[in-house]
């Protein structure tokens, strides 16, 4: 009998063991955090991109002089310690954080900080071929960059630029290694190396992107030991994989299962406010809607309520301009959004003289920031049908539809899916609606609106000195862009995220950008 006790008891230890053991394992592998991306990146170089999806990996990676303050789009210090600004505007001195390397063991100082913009700004820069570098604009106020001395850079403006700080702040002002610019060319995208919490192992294509705690990070250490980013492009993939615990945390998730998630005690659902802003390019250079009442009449067309209540589930707000609603102090409240009126749009489509012609609508079939696109384009589709419009969709794959889109619709469609993240209420229409932002001049107006009084306005507001007087300015240009209706205006997201419960430190940020030095299990 107490050999048969001391057998079974044999057994319950050695079970025990092997729970325990199994514990460990398990406690190790969390030190692993699994995201489901929506895409597979463009590429890691911070200065050639323009993807949210893409400044979701690159920010754990890199640093720059500034960055947006938690849970705000107010700027604080980052590898800039403090900085002056002249009276007039035109000087920026920033004084550097002393002893930070880049991963590859290389010194940051002022002299790279002087590297990362020659490289994007001066033509004949050795390296600026590795480009191109599509947000430049947002430095393009910068006439010079000076090393002082190892920890000092000056930066001398040709005109008082405004959204200056904000725009370091955002991912086309993260810091990039020289030498490994240099090491790398045209292949540093595919290599990145920056000074963040996080350090690049590998690329694995369409299968992810991982990266490990930099061991030497100058700040406080990574609370997690690697993060691998996957793309799913498919929404629905990415709850399932969600469901079954293939990932920890999802981005952009579809409205329909968000209800599945808050139901569940294992995962917490995520939203937060922020400057998004989704609506419909058209094509003003050649087509129908080289017609001001044809392009009133989508807005009137489609019932963009039933959209953000129906198809969003009431995760977004009907959209009535280029700005934001979350830059309060710019967006202009007196506007109202075009109302569903099928009957007013179709006296204008009447009035516009259009023949029945076919009209070619480019959808993503997912990508950042882009809501529910299928859904949402073919909604839209029928709506527009119901005027007498015949739309005809092609759907592309994310990186696909990025590159037909912003090349430009002149000759490839007469309307196209957007969305914009933004950071500054500058940032959006200065590279989407002025004249000198057409594609061939390395902007994003795809569809080649152009209004002088517009260009003169946002030109006007980089350079105002005061809030107050760039508000005015902006609140203008608003009110011209929406009887203009170069776009269909339709939504404002409040983004989302579900992670599994046990993740601890996760905050959704008003930038968009996935911010991950501090989570942990």
């Amino acid at each position: 009998m107490r050999k048969t006790m001391l057998f079974v008891l044999m057994l319950v230890l050695a079970g025990s063991a092997h729970v325990f053991a199994g514990g460990a394992a398990e406690a190790e592998e969390r030190d692993t955090l699994v995201v489901g991306q929506i895409a597979e990146p463009n590429a890691l170089d911070p200065h050639t991109v323009t993807a949210v999806n893409d400044f979701r990996i690159l920010v754990n990676v890199y640093e720059g002089l500034v960055q947006f303050a938690d849970g705000s789009l107010a700027v604080e210090p980052a590898l800039a310690e403090e900085w002056d600004v002249s009276e007039d505007g035109l000087t920026y001195t920033f004084y550097l954080r002393e002893g930070v390397q880049f991963h590859d063991g290389t010194d940051f100082n002022a002299e790279a900080v002087k590297f990362n913009f020659d490289r994007m700004l001066d033509e004949d820069h050795p390296y600026h071929h590795t480009g191109p570098f599509p947000l430049a604009f947002f430095f393009s106020a910068i006439d010079d960059v000076t090393a002082v001395d190892d920890y000092t850079v000056r930066m001398e403006l040709n005109e008082p630029f405004a959204p200056l700080l904000s725009n370091l702040a955002y991912p086309t002002g993260l810091m990039v290694s020289p030498s490994a610019v240099e090491q790398h060319g045209e292949e540093f995208g595919r290599n990145p190396v920056g000074t963040g919490p996080f350090q690049f192992v590998e690329w694995e294509s369409n299968t992810q992107v991982t990266i490990e705690a930099n061991d030497d990070y100058w700040g406080s250490s990574a609370g997690l030991e690697r993060i691998v980013f996957r793309p799913v492009t498919d929404g629905n993939t990415r709850v399932n994989e969600m469901l079954s615990g293939g990932l920890d945390l999802i981005v952009e998730v579809p409205p329909d299962s968000l209800a599945r998630f808050r139901q569940d005690d294992s995962f917490i659902v995520y939203e937060q406010d922020g400057p998004h802003v989704w609506f419909l390019i058209l094509n003003l250079r050649e087509g129908p809607f080289t017609d001001h009442a044809l392009r009133q009449a989508v807005n009137y067309a489609v019932d963009k309520e039933s959209l953000v209540e129906n198809v969003l589930q009431g995760t977004a707000t009907v959209a009535d301009s280029p700005i934001a609603p979350a830059f309060d102090w710019a967006y202009n409240e007196e506007l109202d959004p075009y109302p569903y009126d099928p009957d007013r749009a179709r006296e204008l489509v009447e009035q516009s003289g259009y023949d029945g012609e076919e009209i070619v609508f480019y959808v993503t079939e997912g990508g950042s920031g882009m809501l529910d696109p299928i859904p949402m384009g073919t909604a839209i589709q029928a709506d527009l049908s119901d005027i007498g419009l015949e739309v005809s969709i092609e759907t592309f794959e994310w990186n696909t539809f990025l590159n037909e889109v912003n090349a430009g619709l002149e000759g490839r469609a007469d309307m196209a899916q957007m969305s914009w993240m933004t950071n500054d209420p500058d940032t959006l229409p200065y590279l989407t609606l002025r004249t000198d932002a057409f594609p061939e001049d390395g902007g994003f107006n795809s569809g080649y609106y152009s209004n002088s009084e517009v260009d003169d306005l946002l030109e006007a507001a980089r350079q105002a000195t005061t809030e107050e007087e760039r508000a005015a300015l902006y609140r203008e240009m608003q009110e011209i862009v929406y009887e203009d209706a170069p776009w269909l205006f339709v939504g404002n997201w409040v983004q989302n995220a579900v992670a599994v419960a046990d993740l601890q430190n996760f905050r959704l940020q008003p930038s968009f950008f996935l911010e991950l030095g501090e989570v942990s299990f």
